[in-house]
């Protein structure tokens, strides 16, 4: 059963109904039905993403993931975090008035900074312990490129590995760029060498994100979470559903 019923968003976000059709199916499609997780977006705020922000590709990426989050958690919103050299924000964006959305908090924030992963992965860490939940995560990270302080991502992400968060990286950009070397790394990081399990997926959107499919977009957003939910289930970091 769904978290959220399609009536429901009929009535709060009309305009992300085909969305949230196109997420179900997708989640259908990799034996995703009824499943529960909380959804986190972290967004590149740094100086190069500027043009992103104009045609409304991180609009159109924060609705993706509101409908997409409509069928795994009941609370109609999806904690965001801005980052840049540091964190520039932490908020929400909800189904109710998620239109212009991401314009609304951009208008409140300064200056656009430098690329640096390990404080929004730290952010999303805290609130992810504060909130309580039982639940797994699906954390959709997007970046036009890789960080400034590489080692600090990695450890993050390692330690991370031992929480009940999947990392979904998601690139914007020149797909040639050598700026994503850094992210096809963290994706083949070795299991246990390095962390205890696989806990991250990237994929590139490429230079004009918005023209990615709906349907494709959703398959790359979920496509690796449930083998990381079996891989996680064997090692006790995410709860068997039958154990709560």
């Amino acid at each position: 059963m769904v978290a959220i019923s399609l009536s429901k968003v009929e009535e709060t976000a009309p305009a992300l109904v085909n969305l949230y059709k196109s997420a179900g199916a997708s989640l259908t499609k990799h034996g995703l039905d009824g499943m529960r997780a909380a959804v986190y977006l972290v967004v590149d705020y740094s100086g190069s993403m500027k043009p992103y922000y104009k045609d409304g590709s991180v609009q159109a990426l924060a609705d993706r993931v509101l409908g997409l989050s409509a069928h795994l958690d009941d609370d109609g919103s999806v904690p965001v975090v801005f980052f840049s050299t540091d964190v520039d924000a932490e908020t929400e964006i909800a189904l109710a008035g998620h239109q212009g959305r991401i314009d609304r908090i951009v208008a409140g924030l300064g200056h656009m900074g430098k690329t640096s992963y390990h404080l929004a992965m730290d952010a999303v860490i805290d609130h992810y312990l504060d909130s309580g939940t039982a639940e797994p995560a699906l954390v959709v990270f997007q970046t036009d490129g890789g960080p400034i302080n590489k080692l600090a991502a990695e450890r993050y992400l390692c330690k991370a590995a031992k929480l009940p968060l999947f990392w979904q990286f998601i690139g914007f950009g020149d797909p040639g760029s050598k700026q994503f070397d850094f992210l096809r790394k963290l994706d083949e990081l070795a299991v246990p060498d390095k962390r205890a399990v696989d806990n991250a997926g990237f994929f590139h959107a490429g230079q004009e994100p918005t023209k990615v499919s709906d349907a494709e977009l959703y398959d790359r957003l979920v496509g690796e979470f449930p083998q990381w939910l079996a891989a996680a289930r064997a090692q006790g970091i995410v709860r068997d559903p039958g154990s709560r």
